[in-house]
């Protein structure tokens, strides 16, 4: 969750390019936390996870464009990694092929709700009365 939120802070479409040199410092060992945090939690050797390692061990480039860039290419690999890391595993993806859910959509729960009710209202209605 801490790193899709640092991820939004560098390319969410409301945020701003980071004004100093100590900001961009900050974002890119906050990203790097979650590089190393999300790599612990992944299978080895997949290209995201080799990618972002390979990101996080360049040095910050020098300059204001060079390092902003640097910036939004780490959170971008950052990203992709999370992406493969599902929320709340503690290993590595042992569930590959295991079956998700997905959640309903709100007027697919409705429809269903009030198909139910009209059906209960057709079998009272279809009750003898004494």
């Amino acid at each position: 969750m801490a790193a899709s939120e640092t991820v939004t802070l560098v390319l969410g479409e409301d945020s701003l390019l980071p004004e100093s040199p100590a900001d961009v410092e900050d974002l890119v060992r906050l990203l790097r936390g979650h590089v190393a945090q999300l790599g612990a939690r992944s299978v080895q050797g997949t290209s995201a996870l080799l990618r972002a390692q390979q990101l996080c061990s360049e040095s910050i480039p020098e300059g204001y464009m060079p390092s902003r860039v640097y910036l939004v290419r780490l959170a971008e690999a950052t990203q992709e990694l999370a992406a493969h890391v599902e929320p709340g595993e503690c290993g590595p993806k042992a569930t590959r092929g295991a079956r998700r859910w997905r959640r309903p959509k709100v007027n697919v729960l409705r429809g269903a709700v009030f198909a139910l009710a009209l059906a209960c209202l057709v079998l009272a209605a279809s009750v003898p009365r004494p």
